[in-house]
């Protein structure tokens, strides 16, 4: 990380995880663990429980947020939920193109910039997901399309949209498997994104712009993780479920 340009950020997705009561009492357990972090905290929760952790992270230095936002302001799309719907129930950021909404359903580059600019017109904060399969990395294609990627989704987003937005490096392979990049791919595979917003936005931008590593940190590695310069931080899948393991590794970005 390099804290003098830009913030560590650190967030958990809990994908299809906890009812409303087990959000209560899950962040009510982490509030006092995470209180004293010098990086900032994220929960990104399935939409039924966007209220109750509104609530029991009030008062704390934790931030809600959703795991998906539709890219229309209202309308018939049955079952989404829309970014104006979000920023009124108190969320702040949503994940954005997790590789399991592009596995699953269909999400694409070109919903994902959609999405990104629906979030960031209603004010949220986009954690945008990239990365490439194991055939992908296989093949040599890492670089192009992590960049690709990169440039697709901040189509028509501008230099001052981007003080807003977080890029978090997902290599496919290594979510939810066990498998973690090393330390030196996962700085790798950052730091192509970093080169991505060089190229788009110019360095003041590429400098300052968070980008996570999110392929099963855990805390056992984060500490390592986050001691590269272009890994700011982590998206954070099973270990956020988990209070004392997701500590650790608020308190490694905190250093």
């Amino acid at each position: 990380m390099n804290k003098e340009t830009r913030k560590a950020v650190i967030a958990g997705n809990w994908k299809m995880n906890k009812t409303p009561s087990e959000t209560t009492a899950l962040i009510n357990e982490m509030k006092p663990l995470v209180a004293d972090a010098n990086c900032d905290v994220v929960l990104c929760v399935p939409f039924i429980d966007i209220a109750a952790a509104v609530e029991a992270a009030k008062g704390s230095n934790i931030k809600i947020g959703a795991e998906n936002v539709h890219f229309k302001e209202s309308g018939a799309y049955t079952g989404e939920v829309s970014a104006a719907m979000l920023k009124e129930a108190g969320v702040e950021y949503v994940v954005i193109g997790h590789s399991e909404r592009r596995t699953y359903f269909g999400e694409t580059d070109q919903t994902v910039n959609l999405r990104t600019l629906a979030a960031l017109n209603a004010g949220l904060k986009p954690i945008i997901c990239v990365g490439e399969t194991l055939e992908q990395r296989e093949l040599g294609y890492t670089e192009t399309l992590l960049k690709f990627q990169t440039k697709m989704a901040l189509t028509n987003v501008s230099a001052e949209d981007m003080k807003n937005v977080i890029i978090a490096y997902e290599p496919v392979w290594a979510i939810g498997t066990g498998v973690t990049a090393t330390d030196d791919q996962a700085d790798e595979g950052n730091g192509f994104v970093r080169a991505a917003l060089l190229e788009k936005y110019g360095k003041d931008v590429a400098e300052a712009t968070t980008i996570q590593y999110g392929g099963s940190m855990n805390a056992k590695n984060a500490e390592s993780l986050v001691a590269k310069y272009n890994v700011d931080g982590g998206l954070i899948g099973g270990a956020s479920l988990k209070a004392e393991d997701f500590s650790i590794i608020v308190k490694a970005a905190s250093k």
